[in-house]
């Protein structure tokens, strides 16, 4: 029998330092991504420059050096930890003699093997081709180039030219199936409101733990594995609350810093489940030395994307490598402000679904109710809220309700009632 597995790719990562800031972090995380993207390292070499070299990034010195490393080990692909101009990338691979990606083609790589949904491979598709709109160049060194005067334009322009069409045709054809999605989302997100459902977005960097927290909460089932951008398309499901009801929990894509642009601007519509939310949950591994910075990078991509100032509760995930005890923090307003969980053990679990219960409920409202049988239809309307606390029937059929609901809520369904239901209230509502 054949042997029909996949020999992973070998590749040569080069980091050139230009301070001396973040440099082990950047370079570890760049094993991560390799090794996320199923390549394996033959070799690392770094630099250390005041300013990127115009011609090779790196110098001529190091360019040769590196041509030198890629005819040794015969790797197939050789990594920039960096962006690369289309120029760059050019003039290495002539002189390598081999491909030559930089950070964002290798992020983008990973996230086209990630997407599964129908709307996260257009996503990832529409991200890659505007990358690619300034590197068409490459794939046409062979054919003639345009030489300037009348008839001396080349094949190798004209095709360059009609790539440059279809690519463009491409784009706009993703663009638009991308807008309908998005006016589905929308409806999504209206229906929601309509019915008054609170939305927690889980956000953090990639690989903190996040998947892991959300099967625990809601058994999803996501795929979580201890890999950068193990998922990518997001997962909404529905939780219950004890003394709020249900919820929305939206599983998002974690960040990382240097996230592309490109990659960011195509997402935008999937991120919006995390602008659109009533409380962000951001997830930090807590045994991480880089955690600090990690934050940084997710209030960056946050700040980006117009997220920055919706309440957010801090999850210290992954106690269990430290030994700590799960427990909350608590803010100079009494309010839950960080809790500390392992999701892999459960641990703390408990206390997160406290804090994320008293962080909602700022916005619900206690309504005592006794409603006769002649409106026992809006008995059957609170009960599909999920908003009542108790029940008790009287002799008469009279029913006493309790109710914990949104101030929106009760609003609205007192003016559905043409104010019927204010008539009825044993208590005056409690904020």
């Amino acid at each position: 029998m054949s042997d029909t597995s996949v020999i992973p790719e070998q590749a040569i990562l080069v980091h050139v330092n230009f301070s001396q800031q973040h440099t082990s972090e950047d370079l570890s995380e760049l094993k991560l991504l390799v090794s996320s993207a199923g390549v394996e390292t033959v070799q690392v070499l770094t630099a250390s420059r005041s300013a990127p070299d115009p011609k090779f990034f790196v110098g001529s010195g190091k360019a040769q050096e590196i041509a030198d490393l890629v005819s040794q080990t015969e790797a197939t692909v050789v990594i920039f930890n960096h962006a690369l101009s289309p120029a760059q990338t050019r003039n290495l691979e002539r002189l390598c003699l081999a491909r030559v990606i930089d950070r964002t083609s290798l992020i983008l790589d990973i996230f086209a093997q990630r997407a599964r949904t129908y709307e996260g491979k257009l996503q990832v598709e529409l991200a890659q081709l505007q990358h690619l709109a300034s590197r068409l160049v490459r794939g046409w060194d062979s054919l003639d180039r345009q030489k300037g005067g009348i008839g001396l334009r080349g094949p190798g322009e004209t095709q360059l030219e009609t790539d440059r069409r279809l690519l463009r045709e491409r784009v706009k054809a993703l663009q638009t199936k991308l807008a309908k999605l998005e006016t589905q989302r929308q409806q999504g997100r209206r229906a929601r409101q309509r019915a008054e459902v609170p939305v927690v977005s889980v956000v953090g960097y990639t690989n903190a733990g996040k998947s892991t927290l959300f099967n625990r909460l809601t058994n999803a089932g996501v795929y979580a594995a201890d890999q950068l951008f193990a998922t990518l398309d997001p997962t909404l499901r529905q939780l219950k609350l004890k003394g709020v009801g249900d919820i929305i929990l939206a599983d998002t894509v974690g960040f990382i810093r240097h996230l592309p642009h490109d990659l960011v601007a195509a997402f935008k519509s999937t991120l919006q489940e995390t602008r659109d939310a009533d409380l962000q949950l951001h997830v930090v591994d807590v045994a991480d030395p880089r955690k600090d910075h990690n934050m940084q990078q997710v209030a960056q991509v946050l700040a980006e994307i117009d997220a920055d100032q919706l309440p957010q509760l801090l999850v210290f995930n992954k106690i269990d490598l430290l030994q700590q005890p799960a427990r909350i923090e608590y803010n100079e307003a009494g309010l839950p402000s960080a809790v500390y969980v392992s999701a892999i053990s459960g641990s703390g679990l408990d206390l997160l679904q406290q804090a994320i219960t008293a962080l909602l409920s700022e916005r619900y409202i206690d309504v005592a109710l006794t409603l006769p049988p002649s409106l026992s239809s809006w008995r059957a309307h609170f009960h599909q809220q999920h908003c009542i606390v108790t029940e008790q029937f009287d002799d008469e059929g009279n029913c006493a309700l309790r109710l914990r609901l949104s101030e929106a809520a009760w609003s609205r369904a007192v003016k559905q009632s043409q104010g019927k239901l204010e008539n009825y209230i044993v208590s005056t509502p409690v904020i």
